[in-house]
């Protein structure tokens, strides 16, 4: 009974852990508390010393931040340098969620893992139901499953990102070709297209235009984009827009040209996953379809056997 409240007491404490660290580095801005907390006092004119300052702070930024900061550097210390470039350009691909790190999100891999393995056993060790053997299986399964479980969720985001900015494609480069042919330049074209929409691929337009702003030049941030977006349809309208700025070639007639193929390719894609349908019907329908259709179909004829053949059998 003690095992399993400690345990409960591991996993509330890694779990409220998590949250803070995802809470903290989604509102996290770019002044530091602490000044901002003394320069309050000396506006007010108060006397104070820097320890009253920092015990004045809430819990989770004097004792549950540095650890999970503390976590996530010691699972980066034992981590090879090529898994943590994986992990940072999955989440850069990802589009940064929960402006998670390579380090932090490999200790979430870990506290994951714990969690899930902690609350089977914790429920094993309230019920002798299952042999201990079984119950030490699951336990490890269910360790595995949560150690794996970020890395599905993360791929799922980066695929999501991926068929958003897809669709979204050929109506952003239809106006961006509008905008290049009113007179407007290609950044400002970007622009308007990070103000008009509100999705993954204005996002990264405007990523582009802040890069830009503070000095990067346009292929470079273009190709940059490139790399955080991931697929071809990106790398294919941003070698097309490099090579237009190099060579002097028409912007407007480029873009027009590249609006017409995404057209042309989200149209084959719509396609595609039509002729993939019947294919995907098969299990449900052979799992719950037919069953149901057997039970209509047979249930009034097995009756009428039933009471065509026990009189005879009488």
């Amino acid at each position: 009974m003690w095992i399993g409240i400690i345990v409960v007491i591991i996993v509330v404490a890694i779990i409220a852990v998590v949250l803070v660290v995802t809470g903290s580095r989604q509102g996290k801005v770019e002044e530091d508390p602490l000044t901002a907390r003394l320069a309050e006092y000396s506006e007010r004119g108060e006397v104070t010393s820097l320890e009253e300052v920092e015990l004045s702070q809430p819990f989770t930024d004097r004792v549950l931040l540095p650890m999970a900061r503390w976590l996530g550097d010691l699972s980066a210390r034992f981590t090879p340098q090529h898994q943590l470039e994986a992990t940072a350009k999955d989440l850069e691909l990802a589009g940064n969620p929960g402006r998670l790190d390579a380090a932090s999100f490999l200790a979430l891999r870990f506290v994951t893992a714990v969690v899930f393995g902690g609350i089977l056993f914790l429920l094993f060790s309230l019920s002798d139901a299952w042999p201990p053997a079984r119950e030490l299986f699951f336990t490890i399964l269910f360790t595995v499953l949560g150690f794996f479980f970020p890395q599905l969720w993360l791929r799922n985001l980066i695929n999501r990102r991926q068929k958003e900015i897809r669709k979204a494609m050929p109506d952003a480069l239809d106006l961006l070709t509008i905008c290049v042919e009113a007179g407007l330049g290609f950044d400002a074209a970007m622009a308007k297209v990070n103000e008009k929409w509100d999705n993954q691929l204005s996002m990264a337009f405007g990523r582009v235009i802040r890069e830009i702003q503070l000095g990067k030049l346009r292929r470079e941030a273009l190709r940059d984009m490139d790399v955080r977006i991931g697929i071809p349809e990106m790398t294919s309208f941003v070698a097309a827009v490099v090579q237009t700025e190099q060579l002097g070639v028409s912007m407007a007639r480029v873009l027009r040209i590249q609006s017409d193929q995404m057209r042309v390719k989200r149209r084959q894609r719509a396609e595609e996953e039509a002729h993939k349908a019947p294919n995907k019907m098969v299990f449900p329908m052979i799992l719950v379809i037919f069953p149901a259709l057997i039970i209509v179909l047979m249930t009034p004829a097995g009756f009428r056997l039933k009471d065509a053949i026990l009189p005879i059998i009488r």
